[in-house]
């Protein structure tokens, strides 16, 4: 009988010696600590194993066939009809966001150029549909986009076939759709259950799993589901979708290779039905290369095959059903290599039974609970390659010291300790090996030999002693490479994971932060030899005026009359340094000024921001574009200046990854990391929505449903046919049809104040001008009612919930021309106290969140935006030197950046200090931000005590006492 002990339970409070290193220091050294504080240049990346070309089985051209000659008799050929066209259903556009269109066959129609959110198993690699990026980065030229028609009378305000009840989900009850991942199953062709596995990755309710699964296949965009479909995700975040949409993705590309692969030994005549469902059980990638690896193409072919190929599978299996009946000395041959002893034929049978076991779930599973309970432990040391170089390269050896005789376990582990040691390993500087305890060696052995690969019946010590060699030879050759390989892989995933996940939250936090407006702005870019770059800005962000001055020359004082000309001639009162090479001094020479009052009468103010990534700007096309007959330098000190006014406007034309927010951002996957901050731009964008006649067409490509060639067809249908009146009219942009429509309608704003041209009789028609022409057979315009302005699109609310917004005002006797007033705020706020939410949602027949999202669209003021209760650029008059700064020195600063071992923090002595991550506790934050995933973030303030001063390596470490609200 196996002993069963409890799985102990590891304490991770306690600070590892490693951790304690970072805590001196700074974020301007580069030293043997670097790694762990500025992003280093791309590391090579870890060397996988080729996967072997899967061979697709070739596709057979179906020829067209022909039309009919006319007969001989000259009687000319009957006329080719064509089939009469469809009718469209009443039901036209579904109302809570559903991507059917049925004809009158009731069949599905696709919209060809709409992203596709998880790769469909059905395709094969060579199909192109759907594949097109959407979201290019500002870099990139646009790619063209496909035509799509869009449908003559859809609309939202009609109810749909397929309704969703949703009112009771955010109870746990599952909201059921017709058949939600029928179609998703049957393409898997898994023998696991989709909503089943996707639930036990995520941690997440079944029923909750089902809708997003609909929601992807029905194309729907994170922001859309986030704001739009709350009810059907239980109020989930953006990234707890991101997330669930990456596992979605992830388990769809498991099922697509595991059909491929089976199609491959299909072909190569080794697919047995046991392999099949073996590679039909796996759920992960790592999983379906472990089944996979003895098969591949250019591998040495398995012992186990071997033996197989020997005619030893039977006596294999013979030795687990009916042990008493197998007689290894019949399957000695003396003449075959392989079979020439009794010896060889047991080695086989051995190797056989070992192969078995590294393959079979229960066993797998067993291992790593064993695993589980004992620790295992992560050990890097000098390489010898490092060793024979230490004394060429002492510094890139030096990076690494805290890890040349490492060890910790592996549920310890931090995340930037195994980005650290994986870049020390991809250098050849580290080597790293997983160990992992003797003692589950063998109580594996004990286990599989007494439990579950016991003989079915009396078996020799001869034939027990090769059923206990083959459960040894299976854990030693098989299964502990496995386990090794499962722990690299999964602590590099989380990592990475984390990574890209603190890139995504202090990206937000930075494109959030609230704009500086109705300011006339001067953007500095600092320089010494080449002078500072000046750019004056309106409160509308027009350049009106650029200039170069050199402040720190022996002709400073002259500049300096310059400066004050500029700045009273103009009114400006607000400066944007950047914070690259000569910040110090330009921050310096504007204090002093301000002390003298020598800019008086003027009250000037400046702030410091971050220019990371503005030089790359300032020559990318988007800018040579936006101000052909500036120079690049003045470029930047426009981007500087306009980073204050408008950061999201600014920010979203530069590659997220030249932000200068990153952590380890080089030692991640770069897809993943690219569509991860794609993704998060794209959220922000619409989150905030765009005036859609003010916003440049680099903006609109990030907001949900639209790309670079919709929002250039909609930046050219603005150019002919003047402003839009209302959202209706986005309907007649070409290609943008209405599954575009549907995703990008809620995040785009209509300012009457930026449209006031007047509408013809005739739809799309401007100052007299004819219509925007449909192409033949595409219905008809617009009427001249739909190019009135309406008020709700100045809102957040959807297009498909205005007959829900106009029966609520009718029941609270106002009008829809109300909305934004104080008086309506009033009323909806008086009638939603006497009745409460869900019982009017009950009357209105809608959701209780969609009733919300129509109380906060009909009471917040014109022009609101979600940015206002954010952080803002911090203005100051005066500094203070770090010679100044003493350990106990209480001081208020901003936070910088946030990375996996703690927070930089500006304090406004052009040095940032840090605050580690162990003084970051859940008792010095608010209330309110205690669950937050980001404890800090870019641009908070924080009260911080200075805990030491290292002015030769220019370290400043901080305590973190509170943060400022």
């Amino acid at each position: 009988m196996i002993r069963r002990t409890r799985p102990t339970r590891v304490c991770t409070a306690k600070k590892t010696a490693v951790e304690d290193s970072f805590e001196d220091i700074s974020q301007g050294d580069v030293s043997e600590e670097e790694e762990e504080w500025l992003p280093e240049p791309k590391a090579p990346k870890r060397q996988s194993k080729a996967e072997p070309k899967v061979n697709n089985p070739p596709v057979k051209k179906m020829t067209k066939p022909r039309d009919p000659k006319p007969e001989a008799s000259g009687k000319p050929a009957a006329k080719r009809t064509r089939a009469p066209r469809a009718k469209k259903t009443a039901a036209a556009g579904p109302a809570e966001g559903s991507s059917v269109w049925e004809g009158s066959s009731g069949t599905r129609k696709t919209v060809k150029e709409e992203r596709l959110s998880f790769a469909v198993p059905d395709k094969t690699p060579n199909d192109t549909d759907g594949a097109e990026s959407i979201w290019p980065s500002s870099s990139q030229q646009p790619l063209p986009v496909k035509k799509e028609e869009p449908e003559d009378d859809f609309t939202f305000e009609e109810p749909s076939p397929k309704k969703l009840k949703t009112s009771a989900a955010p109870q746990g009850v599952s909201v059921r759709r017709a058949k939600p991942t029928q179609g998703l199953k049957s393409d898997l062709q898994m023998n696991w259950n989709l909503v089943e596995v996707l639930s036990a990755k995520t941690q997440l309710e079944g029923w909750v799993c089902t809708n997003l699964v609909q929601l992807f296949q029905e194309e729907n965009t994170i922001p859309f589901i986030v704001r739009y479909r709350k009810e059907l995700i239980n109020h989930m975040d953006a990234d707890a979708v991101r997330e669930v949409q990456l596992a979605l993705e992830d388990l769809c590309s498991v099922s697509k290779r595991s059909q491929s692969i089976c199609q491959t030994l299909k072909k190569e005549g080794v697919l047995t039905a046991e392999l099949e469902e073996a590679l039909k059980n796996c759920t992960g990638a790592e999983e379906l290369d472990h089944v996979y690896a003895p098969y591949k193409k250019g591998s040495k072919l398995s012992k186990a095959r071997r033996a197989k190929q020997l005619g030893l599978e039977p006596a294999a299996l013979a030795l687990l059903q009916a042990p008493q009946t197998l007689n290894l000395q019949t399957w000695v041959q003396p003449q075959v290599e392989g079979l020439s002893s009794l010896n060889e034929v047991a080695a086989g049978v051995g190797q056989i039974l070992a192969d078995m076991m590294a393959k079979d779930k229960d066993t797998l599973a067993y291992v790593r609970s064993l695993c589980d309970r004992n620790p295992v432990t992560l050990q890097s040391s000098l390489s010898k390659t490092a060793l024979k170089d230490k004394g060429e390269k002492p510094k890139d050896v030096d990076k690494f010291h805290l890890y040349c005789d490492f060890t910790s376990n592996v549920q310890r582990l931090q995340h930037h300790q195994v980005l650290a040691i994986n870049r020390g390993e991809n250098l050849k500087i580290l080597t790293v090996k997983v160990n992992i305890p003797d003692r589950v060696k063998s109580e594996f052995c004990r286990w599989c030999v007494n439990v579950r690969w016991w003989p079915k019946g009396y078996a020799a010590e001869e034939k027990m002693e090769i059923l206990k060699g083959a459960a040894e030879d299976s854990y030693k050759r098989l299964i502990l490479p496995l386990l090794s390989r499962s722990y690299r892989s999964s602590l590099t995933a989380a990592a990475e994971k984390e990574s890209a996940s603190m890139f995504v939250r202090n990206l937000r936090q930075r494109l959030l932060m609230c704009p500086v407006r109705g300011r006339v702005l001067m953007g500095v870019d600092p320089g010494f030899r080449h002078g500072c770059k000046l750019a004056i800005l309106s409160p509308t962000s027009q350049i009106l005026h650029t200039d170069v001055v050199y402040l720190h020359s022996p002709g400073g004082p002259r500049e300096a009359e310059r400066l004050r000309h500029l700045m009273v001639k103009y009114n400006c009162q607000t400066v944007a340094i950047g914070n690259g090479k000569a910040c110090r001094e330009t921050e310096t020479f504007f204090a002093d000024l301000i002390a003298k009052k020598f800019f008086h009468p003027l009250d000037v103010c400046y702030c410091i921001t971050n220019e990371a990534g503005a030089s790359i700007y300032s020559v990318s096309p988007e800018a040579v574009k936006e101000m052909p007959d500036l120079d690049p330098n003045l470029r930047s000190a426009v981007s500087i200046g306009r980073r204050v006014q408008d950061p999201l406007g600014e920010l979203v034309k530069i590659d997220p990854k030249h932000i200068g927010i990153g952590t380890y951002q080089h030692d991640v996957s770069q897809t993943s990391l690219k569509a991860a901050l794609d993704a998060v731009v794209q959220e922000c964008v619409s989150f905030v929505g765009v005036d859609i006649n003010m916003c440049s067409e680099t903006l609109m490509r990030y907001v949900a449903g639209l790309n670079a060639g919709r929002a250039r067809n909609i930046v050219e249908w603005r150019e002919k046919n003047g402003p839009f009146l209302n959202r209706e009219q986005l309907k007649l942009v070409k290609g943008l049809g209405p599954k575009s429509f549907q995703q990008c309608a809620g995040f785009i704003r209509v300012n009457p104040e930026n449209g006031q041209a007047p509408c013809s009789n005739t739809a799309g028609g401007v100052q007299g001008t004819a219509p925007p022409k449909r192409g033949k057979g595409k219905g008809k315009a617009l009427s001249a009612g739909d190019c009135q302005p309406n008020p709700l699109d100045q809102t957040c609310i959807h297009p498909e919930s205005y007959s829900t917004t106009l029966r609520f005002l009718a029941l609270i006797k106002s009008e829809v021309q109300e909305v934004g007033q104080p008086e309506l705020k009033w009323r909806v706020e008086d009638r939603v106290k006497l009745g409460g939410l869900e019982a009017l949602a009950r009357t209105l027949d809608t959701s209780p969140e969609t009733l919300q999202l129509l109380v906060d669209g009909l009471t917040q003021p014109p022009g609101f935006d979600i940015r206002q209760d954010f952080e803002q650029a911090d203005f100051k008059r005066g500094i203070i030197s770090m010679a100044d700064l003493q350990a106990g020195v209480v001081l208020t600063g901003r936070v910088e950046n946030t990375t996996l071992f703690g927070a930089f923090v500006d304090i406004g002595v052009g040095r940032s200090g840090l605050i580690h991550k162990s003084r970051i506790t859940p008792e010095k934050l608010p209330t309110q931000r205690r669950g937050r995933s980001l404890a800090l973030g870019p641009g908070e303030r924080v009260e911080v005590r200075v805990l030491n001063v290292d002015s030769q390596r220019g370290r400043i470490g901080l305590d973190l006492l509170r943060v400022v609200t």
